[in-house]
């Protein structure tokens, strides 16, 4: 199987050596996609938080990447660590809850399709929101997904599959709750 080259990993490995304009154009072909595999994962709040200190983590690493992965799936990688020590010292402190803070052009009835849309997802369990948002929204591949959870790709495609009956599930009950 012929596989095509990571478009990203010459940015990298420029960037690993020290040139900036390289290390600018990764975050800004890597930023958005790095921003919706988060969000579902945290608050809105601390969304950006978690990206800077991905790409902290992410600048201090690229001497040593070393192209066994996809750029993106090794960024991802570092993400879900950081998300995850965000957990751990989440749950050590008192929770709050801050407000959205998001605007949708004016637009109320998509702010609250979106909002409901993010709750759903939210409400995964953590393995299959993971497996989900790394494959359905970050655009993984089911292998790359199973690189960045260190799993079997058997894993990913069954924890995919799981969120996807929970979400129609979900909907289904949210709509004949609100009928």
């Amino acid at each position: 199987m012929k596989t095509t080259p990571d478009p990203l990993a010459e940015l990298a490995y420029l960037a690993g050596r020290g040139d900036r304009d390289a290390l600018t154009d990764l975050i800004r072909l890597t930023q958005r996609d790095l921003l919706r595999f988060l969000l579902p994962l945290t608050t809105p709040a601390d969304v950006e938080d978690l990206a800077q200190e991905t790409y902290l983590r992410a600048v201090g690493a690229l001497p040593r990447f070393a192209g066994r992965s996809t750029v993106r799936t090794w960024l991802f990688s570092i993400a879900r660590r950081v998300a995850a020590d965000h957990v751990r010292r989440a749950t050590r402190r008192p929770r709050t809850a801050p407000l959205p803070v998001e605007e949708m052009n004016g637009n109320a009835t998509r702010f609250e399709e979106h909002h409901a849309l993010t709750d759903l997802v939210r409400g995964l369990a953590d393995d299959r929101r993971e497996a989900f948002l790394l494959t359905q929204v970050a655009g993984l591949s089911y292998a790359e997904a199973a690189e960045v959870c260190d799993c079997p790709i058997g894993t990913i495609r069954s924890r995919v599959a799981r969120a996807r009956e929970d979400l129609v599930a979900a909907l289904a009950d949210r709509s004949a709750k609100s009928a």
